[in-house]
């Protein structure tokens, strides 16, 4: 997490001049059907975009129903993203508004501003994916990790000038349940009961990170892992 909060930052620039957009505000959102990304999750202080030309607001990021619009000489705090559309905190013509709305109502000196947020955007999916399975990736966080793999069974963590470093480590256990075969004095007949119940490890992977990212994976596994699995890591976004 403080590696995402330490890497996004923003800079605010000066209105410029903008191109004549082709296509109207509603065709960009019909194409919009991505996974949402609440960056409010992921930064610890809101991200600021300044709006350079007034621009529809609508309900979600399908653009199903409009809501007002947003005016342009203002800086808005960008709260959600898709892979088209951004969800933004602003001011409306009369009242505050949250809403949706399309990149085209901002601009950058950076000439990737667009291209750099559907990259994040693009690697929350794939890291809320391997959240969701529950596996470590390489270009992890560890924050990420733990939501993946939650708290570890083992871990070090070694302190240098050159940052931090160490491992952590997830056992995963299975219970094997222990009988006795007895027989009955009376009748002769041959019956179990339960002895004990053991532990068997059934997974262990080993995880080494180098200031917060993960760099390493050591899995063992009855079942085996397949390819290993690489995430980018946490993106620089300049404006």
């Amino acid at each position: 997490m403080k590696v995402l909060q330490s890497l996004l930052f923003l800079c605010l620039l000066p209105i410029s001049s903008y191109g004549e957009i082709k296509k109207t505000e509603k065709s960009l959102f019909s194409t919009s059907d991505g996974e949402v990304v609440d960056l409010e999750q992921i930064l610890e202080k809101p991200l600021l975009l300044q709006v350079v030309k007034e621009v529809p607001v609508f309900s979600d990021h399908t653009g199903a129903h409009r809501l007002g619009a947003l005016p342009a000489g203002q800086n808005v705090r960008l709260e959600a993203i898709t892979d088209k559309a951004y969800k933004v905190l602003g001011k409306g013509k009369r009242h505050g508004i949250a809403g949706w709305v399309t990149p085209t109502a901002f601009h950058s000196t950076n000439p990737h501003f667009i291209e750099d947020l559907k990259k994040l955007h693009a690697r929350q999916i794939q890291v809320r994916q391997f959240i969701a399975a529950k596996k470590a990736a390489i270009g992890m966080t560890l924050h990420e990790l733990s939501l993946a793999k939650g708290k570890p069974t083992k871990s070090s963590d070694r302190k240098t000038a050159e940052g931090s470093s160490g491992f952590w480590e997830f056992i995963e256990y299975e219970e094997k349940k222990i009988y006795d075969t007895r027989i009955d004095r009376n009748t002769g007949m041959v019956y179990r009961v339960l002895s004990h119940i053991e532990q068997i490890e059934r997974s262990k992977t080993r995880v080494e990170f180098h200031n917060d990212l993960v760099t390493a994976i050591e899995e063992n596994s009855d079942e085996g892992e397949g390819n290993v699995r690489i995430v980018v890591p946490p993106l620089i976004l300049a404006w």
